[in-house]
């Protein structure tokens, strides 16, 4: 009797540790974390690194999952000044990853899951350098030279990202200019265009000027050469290849002019 109820407290005892097991795993493109909330790993090795199939007690464990992936974040807007003062608006969409193996250090010093850092953290540091570097440019200085502006936003996040495991991918600014300063653009622009279309229109007069310079040449050239051609006994020749028999006839040939002596 003693042994079968033995192995009935084995069976039973088996059957609650089962029970009070959980098993998960870890997703494609994941880093899976294990999580000790309680015990005396807690604190010291409380956060592993796993992967696959894991078995956990759901009581004192947790189980995260870390994306490995590249993720585009499209951020709220916000408004951040230029070194003169300027209200620039700032619509920022970021794209990043977790490095390899980076996770259970991200999540020991974070305690939060991938979107809940993305969401503060990371949104914080993107801020941060928006502001620092709108510090040092003036308005003018930003719309000359976006494109260095643009990469020194950017040299900033990637560099603090990195120091925290991430790795940039790219960046998108979506940077609005003042209304003041969009109005003074357009109307350069507006004025730009302008005299570009006034060049253009000026350019045409003068190639119809030159062409009609060319054409009166041609033409006083034409009549020139006519008036040579022309000689006395030319008009003649002529006269007579279209009298008609009729008209009245001077000396020896015919001609409507008598010379007068």
């Amino acid at each position: 009797m003693r042994a079968p109820f033995i192995l009935g407290l084995i069976f039973f005892a088996i059957l609650a540790i089962a029970s009070c097991a959980s098993c998960t795993r870890i997703d494609a493109g994941h880093e899976g974390i294990l999580v000790k909330q309680y015990g005396s790993s807690k604190g010291v090795q409380d956060v592993s690194l796993v992967t696959g199939r894991v078995w956990y007690n759901p009581f004192t464990e947790d189980v995260y999952q870390f994306p490995t992936f590249v993720q585009t974040v499209d951020y709220e807007l916000f408004t951040v000044n230029a070194k003169d003062g300027s209200v620039f608006k700032v619509d920022p969409t970021l794209s990043f990853k977790v490095q390899n193996g980076k996770s259970p250090e991200i999540f020991r010093k974070y305690r939060k899951d991938i979107e809940e850092i993305t969401k503060t953290t990371l949104y914080n540091y993107i801020r941060d350098a928006f502001r620092i570097e709108f510090n040092k440019y003036t308005t003018d200085s930003i719309i000359s030279s976006r494109e260095g502006f643009e990469n020194a936003v950017q040299s900033n996040i990637s560099t603090a990202l990195e120091k925290e495991g991430f790795t940039l991918e790219q960046m998108t600014s979506g940077i609005q200019y003042p209304a003041s300063i969009t109005k003074a653009i357009d109307a350069k622009n507006e004025a730009v265009q302008k005299a570009a279309q006034a060049t253009n229109q000026l350019r045409v007069a003068e190639a119809n000027a030159k062409i009609k310079i060319v054409e009166a040449e041609a033409e006083a050239r034409a009549n020139e050469l006519r008036q040579r051609t022309l000689t006395p006994l030319l008009i003649q020749q002529q006269f007579i290849e279209k009298w008609d028999g009729k008209s009245a006839l001077y000396s020896n040939s015919p001609a409507f002019f008598k010379s007068i002596q």
